[in-house]
């Protein structure tokens, strides 16, 4: 049935539940056994256009001009619109403070350049206009912007510092997972460093991006052998009782973007933009005992 329509389980479960699936002309239920001989009839209902609405969320501006605009992402806020999250979100608020964003990213993820996951916090930057749209899409994907974050991974890397170079794709098995280990994909590379470890065992890192894939840190310090602590996809709960209890308070993975530079696509300024590191990260961070 999922081939056939072209809809996930889920799909069809939320047509079957708002009365669109009949069998023998009268609504079905999740329930019910088709028998031979039984018609089953699904009338799916006309899309609806989905456009984001301005809302009155409050936003820690950090820069803002005429082109673009940079705020300190908190996390749980979701960057887009998107199934399940149509609204508080960061282009909520975005459309909310701003009278126009760049068209280019569409209906629901207008002036939308890159992003970081829903529970990740720190730096983004988000254009006014399709020219510095187009300008700092280019420095992404160029490689000259400057993406700098503060991790906490348990156990940690061995080395103090190198980098992790990998094919990035989705996960074979686990479809909204995305995998290094895979045979096909984009390159993905990541700068690692230690600047402290825990006794616990836990170890701050600072991290690099040279590329931007979906979960890219997640997915390389997790396949490397020492996942994000609190990363509910990517890792497990710690076997250490202490960060355990730190994993289950903070309740989200342990990754903040803590800093991002860039050549303003207008002005041929050089920007760079400091997020300090959150409050629930840093209590973290205190209840943890340094080594050396």
């Amino acid at each position: 049935m999922d081939s056939e329509l072209g809809l996930s389980r889920s799909q069809i479960k939320r047509l079957i539940d708002d009365g669109h699936v009949l069998v023998n002309g009268r609504p079905g239920k999740t329930s019910t056994k088709l028998r031979p001989g039984d018609e089953a009839e699904v009338r799916q209902p006309p899309p609806v256009e989905a456009r984001a609405v301005a809302q009155n969320i409050p936003l820690d501006i950090l820069f803002e001009d005429e082109h673009l605009i940079v705020v300190d992402k908190a996390p749980g806020m979701v960057v887009h619109p998107a199934p399940g999250h149509p609204d508080g979100t960061l282009v909520n608020a975005l459309l909310g403070h701003c009278t126009d964003l760049s068209g280019i990213g569409g209906e629901l993820r207008p002036g939308i350049v890159h992003r970081i996951d829903k529970d990740t916090s720190g730096v983004l930057v988000v254009s006014k206009d399709d020219d510095t749209h187009h300008g700092l899409a280019e420095g992404f994907k160029n490689k000259v912007h400057k993406r700098e974050y503060l991790a906490i991974a348990y156990p940690g890397p061995k080395s103090a510092r190198g980098t992790i170079d990998t094919l990035h794709g989705r996960h074979p098995v686990h479809r909204k997972k995305f995998s290094s280990r895979v045979t096909r994909g984009k390159s993905a590379v990541t700068h690692y460093s230690v600047m402290q470890r825990f006794s616990e065992p836990a170890t701050l890192l600072s991290l690099r991006l040279e590329t931007g894939r979906t979960h890219q840190i997640r997915v390389h310090c997790a396949d490397s052998g020492f996942p994000l602590l609190g990363d509910p996809m990517y890792s497990r709960m710690p076997k250490s009782e202490p960060l355990r209890s730190l994993a289950q308070t903070l309740g989200r993975q342990a990754l903040h973007a803590a800093h991002l530079g860039f050549v303003h696509p207008i002005t041929g300024d050089s920007l760079s933009f400091t997020s300090p590191l959150p409050a629930d990260m840093q209590a973290v961070l205190d209840a943890l005992s340094p080594l050396g």
